[in-house]
Protein backbone atom coordinates (compact mmCIF):
# COMPACT_ATOMS: atom_id res chain seq x y z
CA UNK A 1 0.00 0.00 0.00
CA UNK A 2 2.80 2.23 0.81
CA UNK A 3 4.63 1.47 -2.41
CA UNK A 4 1.31 2.54 -3.86
CA UNK A 5 1.06 5.65 -2.27
CA UNK A 6 4.04 6.83 -3.47
CA UNK A 7 4.18 5.62 -6.39
CA UNK A 8 0.69 7.65 -7.03
CA UNK A 9 2.58 10.95 -5.26
CA UNK A 10 5.75 10.99 -7.90
CA UNK A 11 3.11 10.15 -10.56
CA UNK A 12 1.29 13.49 -9.71
CA UNK A 13 4.67 15.34 -9.05
CA UNK A 14 5.29 14.41 -12.93
CA UNK A 15 1.86 15.16 -13.93
CA UNK A 16 2.21 18.59 -12.14
CA UNK A 17 5.34 19.24 -13.64
CA UNK A 18 4.07 18.89 -17.07
CA UNK A 19 1.40 20.86 -16.50
CA UNK A 20 3.45 23.80 -15.23
CA UNK A 21 5.35 23.46 -18.31
CA UNK A 22 2.49 23.50 -20.37
CA UNK A 23 1.37 26.39 -18.38
CA UNK A 24 4.61 28.51 -18.82
CA UNK A 25 4.00 27.55 -22.75
CA UNK A 26 0.66 28.80 -23.04
CA UNK A 27 1.32 31.88 -20.70
CA UNK A 28 4.47 32.95 -22.88
CA UNK A 29 2.56 32.22 -26.02
CA UNK A 30 -0.16 34.65 -24.56
CA UNK A 31 2.38 37.56 -23.86
CA UNK A 32 3.86 37.19 -27.21
CA UNK A 33 0.41 37.46 -28.77
CA UNK A 34 0.04 40.36 -26.39
CA UNK A 35 2.63 42.18 -27.59
CA UNK A 36 2.69 41.66 -31.53
CA UNK A 37 -1.14 43.00 -31.54
CA UNK A 38 0.36 45.72 -29.24
CA UNK A 39 2.85 46.36 -32.24
CA UNK A 40 0.72 45.93 -34.81
CA UNK A 41 -1.91 48.23 -32.86
CA UNK A 42 1.19 50.95 -32.83
CA UNK A 43 2.09 50.64 -36.19
CA UNK A 44 -1.48 51.21 -37.80
CA UNK A 45 -1.87 54.09 -35.23
CA UNK A 46 1.39 55.25 -37.00
CA UNK A 47 0.37 54.90 -40.50
CA UNK A 48 -3.12 56.53 -39.40
CA UNK A 49 -1.50 59.28 -38.17
CA UNK A 50 0.78 59.29 -40.95
CA UNK A 51 -2.16 59.50 -43.54
CA UNK A 52 -4.14 62.06 -41.60
CA UNK A 53 -0.98 64.45 -40.81
CA UNK A 54 -0.68 64.84 -44.77
CA UNK A 55 -1.79 68.05 -46.14
CA UNK A 56 -3.20 67.41 -48.68
CA UNK A 57 -3.38 64.52 -51.76
CA UNK A 58 -3.96 65.58 -55.48
CA UNK A 59 -4.95 63.66 -58.48
CA UNK A 60 -3.31 66.18 -60.88
CA UNK A 61 -3.94 66.05 -64.65
CA UNK A 62 -1.22 63.74 -65.52
CA UNK A 63 -3.76 61.67 -63.51
CA UNK A 64 -1.11 61.57 -60.35
CA UNK A 65 -1.86 60.96 -57.02
CA UNK A 66 0.45 63.97 -55.37
CA UNK A 67 0.53 63.74 -51.63
CA UNK A 68 1.96 67.15 -49.76
CA UNK A 69 2.62 66.59 -46.22
CA UNK A 70 2.25 70.22 -45.61
CA UNK A 71 1.12 73.48 -46.98
CA UNK A 72 3.14 74.49 -49.64
CA UNK A 73 5.28 77.93 -48.91
CA UNK A 74 7.73 78.05 -51.54
CA UNK A 75 6.30 77.06 -54.81
CA UNK A 76 7.72 77.44 -58.40
CA UNK A 77 5.56 77.71 -60.82
CA UNK A 78 7.00 76.83 -64.63
CA UNK A 79 4.25 78.69 -66.60
CA UNK A 80 3.75 82.23 -66.31
CA UNK A 81 -0.03 81.49 -66.45
CA UNK A 82 -0.04 79.80 -63.42
CA UNK A 83 1.67 83.52 -61.46
CA UNK A 84 -1.95 85.20 -61.52
CA UNK A 85 -4.46 82.19 -60.05
CA UNK A 86 -1.31 81.23 -57.71
CA UNK A 87 -1.76 85.26 -56.53
CA UNK A 88 -5.35 85.25 -56.26
CA UNK A 89 -5.36 82.72 -53.40
CA UNK A 90 -2.42 83.92 -51.47
CA UNK A 91 -0.11 81.06 -53.01
CA UNK A 92 3.80 81.55 -51.64
CA UNK A 93 5.95 81.69 -55.27
CA UNK A 94 9.74 82.26 -55.00
CA UNK A 95 10.84 82.06 -58.45
CA UNK A 96 9.63 82.30 -61.99
CA UNK A 97 10.31 81.61 -65.57
CA UNK A 98 11.25 83.93 -68.27
CA UNK A 99 8.17 85.31 -70.51
CA UNK A 100 7.78 88.50 -72.47
CA UNK A 101 4.02 89.21 -71.10
CA UNK A 102 1.83 87.78 -68.24
CA UNK A 103 4.36 88.66 -65.42
CA UNK A 104 2.37 90.63 -62.31
CA UNK A 105 4.55 93.64 -61.31
CA UNK A 106 5.27 91.79 -58.08
CA UNK A 107 6.49 88.92 -59.71
CA UNK A 108 9.18 90.78 -61.67
CA UNK A 109 11.85 91.05 -58.80
CA UNK A 110 11.98 86.98 -58.74
CA UNK A 111 14.60 84.84 -59.50
CA UNK A 112 14.04 83.46 -63.22
CA UNK A 113 14.27 79.57 -64.13
CA UNK A 114 14.44 79.82 -67.89
CA UNK A 115 11.43 79.90 -70.31
CA UNK A 116 8.65 77.30 -70.06
CA UNK A 117 9.91 74.96 -73.31
CA UNK A 118 13.47 75.08 -71.62
CA UNK A 119 13.67 75.38 -68.09
CA UNK A 120 16.71 75.38 -65.87
CA UNK A 121 16.49 72.59 -63.62
CA UNK A 122 19.39 73.67 -61.11
CA UNK A 123 17.79 76.81 -61.09
CA UNK A 124 14.67 75.61 -59.78
CA UNK A 125 16.17 73.09 -57.25
CA UNK A 126 18.27 76.63 -55.96
CA UNK A 127 15.50 77.72 -55.15
CA UNK A 128 14.33 75.61 -52.72
CA UNK A 129 10.45 74.94 -53.46
CA UNK A 130 8.81 72.82 -51.44
CA UNK A 131 6.38 72.40 -54.30
CA UNK A 132 7.10 72.88 -58.80
CA UNK A 133 3.83 73.60 -60.72
CA UNK A 134 4.51 71.96 -64.12
CA UNK A 135 2.61 72.76 -67.40
CA UNK A 136 1.00 69.50 -69.04
CA UNK A 137 2.71 69.21 -72.28
CA UNK A 138 5.55 71.04 -71.80
CA UNK A 139 7.37 70.38 -67.99
CA UNK A 140 6.11 66.84 -68.45
CA UNK A 141 10.13 65.22 -68.63
CA UNK A 142 11.39 67.61 -65.41
CA UNK A 143 8.82 65.87 -63.19
CA UNK A 144 10.75 62.59 -62.63
CA UNK A 145 14.08 65.16 -62.36
CA UNK A 146 12.32 66.98 -59.47
CA UNK A 147 10.94 64.05 -57.12
CA UNK A 148 14.17 62.47 -57.19
CA UNK A 149 15.29 65.44 -55.87
CA UNK A 150 12.62 65.53 -52.88
CA UNK A 151 10.25 68.16 -54.82
CA UNK A 152 6.76 67.05 -55.25
CA UNK A 153 5.44 68.47 -58.49
CA UNK A 154 1.68 69.02 -59.73
CA UNK A 155 1.07 68.71 -63.35
CA UNK A 156 -1.81 70.96 -64.29
CA UNK A 157 -3.33 72.53 -67.78
CA UNK A 158 -5.14 75.49 -69.08
CA UNK A 159 -5.79 75.36 -72.56
CA UNK A 160 -9.82 75.48 -72.08
CA UNK A 161 -11.93 77.19 -69.84
CA UNK A 162 -12.75 74.15 -67.97
CA UNK A 163 -9.10 73.66 -67.10
CA UNK A 164 -8.89 76.88 -66.15
CA UNK A 165 -11.26 76.95 -63.57
CA UNK A 166 -10.34 73.33 -62.40
CA UNK A 167 -6.55 74.95 -61.99
CA UNK A 168 -7.94 77.85 -59.96
CA UNK A 169 -10.16 75.07 -57.96
CA UNK A 170 -6.33 73.14 -57.04
CA UNK A 171 -4.35 76.37 -56.40
CA UNK A 172 -7.26 76.90 -54.04
CA UNK A 173 -6.45 73.54 -52.32
CA UNK A 174 -2.82 74.29 -52.23
CA UNK A 175 -2.83 77.46 -50.62
CA UNK A 176 -5.40 76.97 -48.34
CA UNK A 177 -7.52 79.24 -49.62
CA UNK A 178 -10.82 77.72 -51.17
CA UNK A 179 -13.32 80.29 -50.81
CA UNK A 180 -11.21 82.90 -52.71
CA UNK A 181 -10.87 80.11 -55.47
CA UNK A 182 -14.82 79.46 -55.52
CA UNK A 183 -15.16 83.32 -55.60
CA UNK A 184 -12.85 83.54 -58.62
CA UNK A 185 -14.53 80.91 -60.59
CA UNK A 186 -18.26 82.49 -59.98
CA UNK A 187 -16.68 86.21 -60.71
CA UNK A 188 -15.33 84.70 -64.19
CA UNK A 189 -18.56 82.74 -64.79
CA UNK A 190 -20.80 85.82 -64.16
CA UNK A 191 -18.43 87.89 -66.42
CA UNK A 192 -18.70 85.18 -69.28
CA UNK A 193 -22.53 85.11 -68.40
CA UNK A 194 -23.04 89.15 -68.86
CA UNK A 195 -21.04 88.55 -72.70
CA UNK A 196 -23.60 85.87 -73.88
CA UNK A 197 -26.49 87.43 -72.94
CA UNK A 198 -25.38 90.91 -75.16
CA UNK A 199 -25.57 88.36 -78.33
CA UNK A 200 -28.38 87.35 -80.79
CA UNK A 201 -30.14 84.01 -80.89
CA UNK A 202 -28.31 82.70 -83.85
CA UNK A 203 -26.01 79.82 -85.22
CA UNK A 204 -22.27 81.19 -86.86
CA UNK A 205 -20.22 78.00 -88.12
CA UNK A 206 -16.89 79.81 -87.75
CA UNK A 207 -13.32 78.16 -88.68
CA UNK A 208 -10.14 78.63 -86.06
CA UNK A 209 -6.76 78.91 -88.31
CA UNK A 210 -3.75 78.56 -86.76
CA UNK A 211 -0.80 79.83 -88.22
CA UNK A 212 2.93 79.39 -88.12
CA UNK A 213 6.07 80.56 -90.57
CA UNK A 214 6.11 76.80 -91.41
CA UNK A 215 2.34 75.93 -91.93
CA UNK A 216 -1.33 76.17 -91.07
CA UNK A 217 -3.36 73.83 -88.84
CA UNK A 218 -7.11 74.34 -87.92
CA UNK A 219 -7.57 74.52 -84.37
CA UNK A 220 -10.15 71.84 -82.36
CA UNK A 221 -12.38 72.31 -79.51
CA UNK A 222 -9.23 71.60 -77.03
CA UNK A 223 -7.45 74.81 -78.12
CA UNK A 224 -7.91 78.33 -76.46
CA UNK A 225 -9.59 79.82 -79.37
CA UNK A 226 -11.87 76.12 -80.08
CA UNK A 227 -12.62 76.97 -75.96
CA UNK A 228 -14.06 80.25 -76.23
CA UNK A 229 -15.87 79.78 -79.71
CA UNK A 230 -17.55 76.98 -77.52
CA UNK A 231 -18.29 79.13 -74.81
CA UNK A 232 -19.93 81.32 -77.39
CA UNK A 233 -21.83 78.81 -78.66
CA UNK A 234 -19.99 78.56 -82.39
CA UNK A 235 -20.34 75.64 -84.69
CA UNK A 236 -16.54 74.63 -85.03
CA UNK A 237 -16.26 73.17 -88.44
CA UNK A 238 -13.29 71.49 -87.12
CA UNK A 239 -15.14 69.57 -84.58
CA UNK A 240 -14.68 65.54 -85.40
CA UNK A 241 -11.67 65.80 -87.38
CA UNK A 242 -8.78 63.18 -86.13
CA UNK A 243 -6.32 65.34 -84.34
CA UNK A 244 -2.48 65.74 -84.82
CA UNK A 245 -0.26 62.88 -83.11
CA UNK A 246 2.22 66.02 -82.43
CA UNK A 247 -0.31 68.48 -81.31
CA UNK A 248 -4.17 67.10 -80.02
CA UNK A 249 -5.41 70.56 -79.80
CA UNK A 250 -4.90 70.94 -83.87
CA UNK A 251 -5.97 69.12 -87.28
CA UNK A 252 -4.50 69.03 -90.29
CA UNK A 253 -5.28 72.43 -92.42
CA UNK A 254 -7.20 71.92 -96.04
CA UNK A 255 -8.35 74.89 -98.19
CA UNK A 256 -10.55 72.56 -99.82
CA UNK A 257 -12.24 71.32 -96.64
CA UNK A 258 -12.75 74.74 -95.67
CA UNK A 259 -14.20 75.95 -99.08
CA UNK A 260 -16.42 73.05 -98.89
CA UNK A 261 -17.37 73.70 -95.16
CA UNK A 262 -18.11 77.51 -95.70
CA UNK A 263 -17.66 78.79 -92.85
CA UNK A 264 -19.69 82.20 -91.61
CA UNK A 265 -16.40 83.62 -90.09
CA UNK A 266 -12.92 82.48 -89.98
CA UNK A 267 -10.58 83.24 -87.38
CA UNK A 268 -6.57 82.92 -87.33
CA UNK A 269 -3.95 82.51 -83.67
CA UNK A 270 -0.43 82.64 -84.74
CA UNK A 271 3.07 82.06 -83.77
CA UNK A 272 5.44 84.14 -84.32
CA UNK A 273 5.53 88.21 -85.57
CA UNK A 274 1.88 88.54 -85.58
CA UNK A 275 2.53 91.69 -88.78
CA UNK A 276 4.98 89.32 -90.95
CA UNK A 277 2.33 86.69 -90.46
CA UNK A 278 -1.04 88.64 -90.98
CA UNK A 279 0.91 90.40 -94.49
CA UNK A 280 1.84 86.54 -95.53
CA UNK A 281 -1.62 85.29 -94.93
CA UNK A 282 -3.55 88.11 -96.32
CA UNK A 283 -1.31 88.08 -99.85
CA UNK A 284 -1.97 84.53 -100.17
CA UNK A 285 -5.72 84.79 -99.39
CA UNK A 286 -6.08 87.99 -101.86
CA UNK A 287 -4.37 85.97 -105.01
CA UNK A 288 -5.87 82.37 -104.28
CA UNK A 289 -9.05 82.46 -106.35
CA UNK A 290 -10.36 79.31 -104.10
CA UNK A 291 -10.02 81.94 -100.87
CA UNK A 292 -11.88 84.83 -103.08
CA UNK A 293 -14.85 82.20 -103.08
CA UNK A 294 -15.41 82.18 -99.62
CA UNK A 295 -18.21 84.84 -97.95
CA UNK A 296 -16.43 85.01 -95.12
CA UNK A 297 -13.76 86.68 -97.08
CA UNK A 298 -15.30 88.85 -99.71
CA UNK A 299 -17.37 90.54 -96.83
CA UNK A 300 -13.74 90.55 -94.58
CA UNK A 301 -14.91 88.18 -91.93
CA UNK A 302 -11.17 87.25 -91.29
CA UNK A 303 -10.22 87.99 -88.10
CA UNK A 304 -6.99 87.92 -86.50
CA UNK A 305 -6.84 87.27 -82.81
CA UNK A 306 -4.44 88.70 -80.10
CA UNK A 307 -1.57 86.17 -78.99
CA UNK A 308 -1.83 87.68 -75.40
CA UNK A 309 -5.04 85.80 -75.22
CA UNK A 310 -5.02 83.25 -77.48
CA UNK A 311 -1.43 82.20 -78.09
CA UNK A 312 -0.95 81.31 -74.54
CA UNK A 313 -3.55 80.51 -71.61
CA UNK A 314 -5.66 83.71 -70.64
CA UNK A 315 -5.45 82.10 -67.06
CA UNK A 316 -8.04 84.15 -65.18
CA UNK A 317 -8.54 86.32 -68.29
CA UNK A 318 -10.88 83.93 -70.19
CA UNK A 319 -13.54 86.87 -70.07
CA UNK A 320 -11.78 89.05 -71.90
CA UNK A 321 -10.77 86.07 -74.60
CA UNK A 322 -14.45 85.61 -74.61
CA UNK A 323 -15.34 88.93 -75.36
CA UNK A 324 -12.51 89.73 -77.50
CA UNK A 325 -13.87 86.99 -80.12
CA UNK A 326 -17.39 88.05 -79.22
CA UNK A 327 -16.68 92.10 -80.19
CA UNK A 328 -15.02 90.79 -83.41
CA UNK A 329 -18.32 89.28 -84.63
CA UNK A 330 -20.61 91.62 -83.25
CA UNK A 331 -18.81 94.78 -82.49
CA UNK A 332 -22.32 96.59 -82.59
CA UNK A 333 -23.69 94.75 -79.39
CA UNK A 334 -20.23 96.53 -77.60
CA UNK A 335 -20.50 99.82 -78.50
Amino acid sequence: FDRRVRYLIALDNVTMKKLNGLFCILALVICFSVILVGCGSQTEKKNASSVTDSYLTITDDADRQVVLTKKPERIVPLSASFLEPLHAVDGKIVARVSAKTGIPKEDENLPQVGNVYNINIEKVIEAQPDLVIAYKGMNDKFVSTFEENGIPVVVLEMRTYDQVKHTVDVLGQIAGNLDKAKTLIQDMDNKIAEIKAKLPNEHKRIAILHSTAQNVTVQLEGSIAGSTAEILEFENIAKGLTPLESNPTSAPYSLETLVSANPDVIFVTSMGKLEIIKKSMMENVENNPAWQTLPAVKEKRVYFLPQELFLLSPGIHYPEAVETMAKLVYPDKFN
